[in-house]
């Protein structure tokens, strides 16, 4: 086919013959041919324009329109890649990008290329580029464009060539926008590592706002309680704030307002989590303070609550609140229960369920905590779900059954009782308490019976146990098994009930054991001790009366007292009322019995 005349009407072009013209007519570059092609192929050749056929020889009557579309969209495809070409070259030489770096940015440019082939294509109504060709009339766009120096620019600025293609497609052709936004933001403290996020996250209207419109936000916010210095980090992080209207921003400013904020508030929930403001929509805001308002919330209580953890807006009500909420009812939590997890720790509404909560759940449950206790836990200590399980939780319990003497069957006792334990630190609180009980003489598996009986011994300061322990020992001389049988006597305070109780029984003759001298109330110790000193005064009574009546005997008459069947009498009212009024143990007794041998 290469022998056919191609301006011989009588010999039509085939489509391949006709691509390949529209190419060579279109491409700004001839590839080289082999020698004796029919066409001259070097555009500096005298002979290209009269050895190519006119394009509109390809377009001749009796052409069918399905070739003809193809043609087209062919002819297309050829000035698009020229343009791409142009742009490249651009980059390269004015620019003075690689090669490499030049060739991405363009892959990527498509839209802009589109724009600066449209571009060039309506110069050649224009009388001064009526005989230009394209290729001129391209290069013009771009140069006039100023896109070279602007992509040297926000390269400079430490934005990719990914980031800088988005940038200029959404301005539209208006690439002078770019830098004019970027330099504002610049003014609101946004670093420029973060200007390119900003621009590419803030919509497609950022760029057809002036700065009036921007800096009218900003001193609104300032207004409210949103400090300057701020609102480049608001910014970087929720930059849809910038693309609302006035009266969208008033609006949702005043949806919180309405909840009782104050500005101070106000202003560091927004720079806690700016979302909570400028990225969900009102009717999203609104669905969730309400479904909050079911848990006995008050506006002034929401407003607060808000304020601590506004992450709460950014939740989901469908996929995170309600699973969760289901899942405490699962665990026996009430709804007073929950409201508690909720003012005291509201992030644990913001964890996965799956992945944290119920990973956590199981791990109590196979220590053999029974699912209303963990329920009882939960709301008793709510922060216990954010704790890590790896890091905090397990090697808690580690200690507790291999360092602190608590057994297999007592640990789940121990954890339902003291969740607050799983907060401890194992290096710092926990073993040196340990540590400090050990060296008092309490044997290891005698303090793990103490913690099963009592866990919050391990969280006691050292600073305010050693004075009740000396004060027990050397004042009171008790017996360490005293405190061995009721550890919860470090929970008591030692100026508010130890010393003034301590006193009193001295001062009326009468002594107790630890649980029953401080376990009652201020009335029902006053009443125990008046009903032991009076215990003793009739004891003591009795004794009285029997020696004077034997002392009224006659003279020679000396009775057998220990056979005497009073005096046996007498002898066993005194061991019960003994045992009554000083109810101490064997343990007690032998302890004191050593001290004397």
């Amino acid at each position: 086919h290469m022998n056919q005349n191609p301006q011989n009407p009588q010999n039509p072009l085939s489509p391949h013959e006709k691509a390949k013209i529209l190419e060579l007519a279109l491409v700004t570059k001839r590839t080289p041919q082999f020698p004796g092609s029919i066409f001259v192929q070097s555009p500096g050749d005298a002979d290209v324009t009269s050895s190519l056929p006119p394009l509109n020889t390809l377009f001749k009557d009796g052409v069918s329109e399905v070739d003809e579309e193809e043609l087209l969209v062919r002819a297309v495809e050829i000035r698009r890649k020229v343009t791409a070409e142009i742009l490249r070259d651009a980059l390269m030489r004015k620019g003075k990008f690689g090669i490499t770096y030049a060739t991405n940015l363009v892959m990527v440019l498509g839209g802009f290329v589109d724009y600066v082939m449209i571009e060039a294509a309506a110069l050649k109504r224009m009388p001064e580029f009526a005989y230009s060709s394209f290729n001129v009339r391209a290069r013009t766009v771009v140069e006039d464009s100023g896109v070279v120096r602007l992509v040297r620019w926000l390269k400079h600025n430490a934005q990719s060539y990914n980031r800088i293609a988005k940038l200029i497609l959404m301005t539209k052709g208006n690439l002078e926008s770019i830098k004019r936004l970027a330099n504002w933001l610049k003014t609101v403290y946004v670093k420029g590592e973060f200007i390119g996020t900003v621009m590419l996250r803030a919509g497609d209207n950022i760029f057809e706002r002036d700065k009036e419109e921007l800096d009218e936000i900003v001193d609104y916010l300032e207004s409210n309680g949103v400090r300057r210095e701020w609102m480049g980090y608001i910014i970087s992080r929720c930059a849809p704030l910038l693309s609302l209207t006035m009266e969208e921003l008033k609006t949702r400013v005043n949806f919180y307002m309405d909840l009782g904020m104050s500005h101070n508030d106000f202003g560091t929930m927004v720079f806690d989590c700016p979302k909570a403001l400028g990225y969900f929509s009102l009717e999203e805001m609104t669905q969730k303070v309400n479904y909050l308002r079911e848990f006995d919330l008050n506006d002034k209580e929401l407003g607060k609550l808000l304020a601590f953890k506004p992450g709460l807006m950014c939740c989901s009500i469908e996929e995170r609140w309600k699973p969760l909420i289901k899942y405490f009812y699962y665990l026996g939590i009430p709804r007073n229960g929950i409201r508690k997890i909720l003012v005291v720790k509201p992030i644990i509404f913001c964890i996965d369920l799956e992945s944290n909560i119920v990973q956590k759940v199981k791990f109590f449950q196979d220590l053999g905590v029974r699912d209303e206790a963990i329920g009882n836990m939960l709301a008793k200590f709510p922060p216990l779900l954010t704790y890590s399980l790896y890091k905090k939780i397990r090697p808690v319990v580690i200690f507790l059954m291999t360092r602190a003497g608590v057994s297999k069957k007592d640990i789940a006792k121990v954890i339902a009782l003291g969740p607050e334990l799983l907060s401890c630190s194992v290096a710092n609180k926990l073993e040196v308490n340990m540590k400090y009980y050990l060296s008092l003489g309490i044997r290891t598996w005698q303090l793990g019976q103490m913690i099963a009986d009592f866990p919050m011994l391990l969280r006691y300061n050292l600073d305010v146990i050693r004075p009740k322990y000396l004060y027990l020992r050397r004042t009171m001389v008790r017996p360490l098994i005293d405190i061995i049988e009721f550890p919860r006597f470090f929970s008591y305070s030692l100026e508010g009930r130890i010393i003034p109780r301590h006193k009193v029984m001295v001062e009326n003759r009468v002594n107790f054991k630890l649980r029953y001298m401080l376990t009652c109330s201020d009335e029902e110790f006053k009443k125990k001790v008046e009903e032991a000193v009076e215990t003793r005064r009739k004891f003591e009574s009795r004794i009285y009366d029997r020696s004077r009546s034997d002392s009224q005997k006659p003279d020679g008459e000396v009775p057998d007292i220990s056979q005497s069947q009073d005096c046996l009498i007498i002898q066993r009212q005194a061991i019960q009322e003994v045992k009554t009024m000083s109810p101490q143990s064997e343990s007690d007794i032998s302890d004191s019995d050593s001290h004397k041998m």
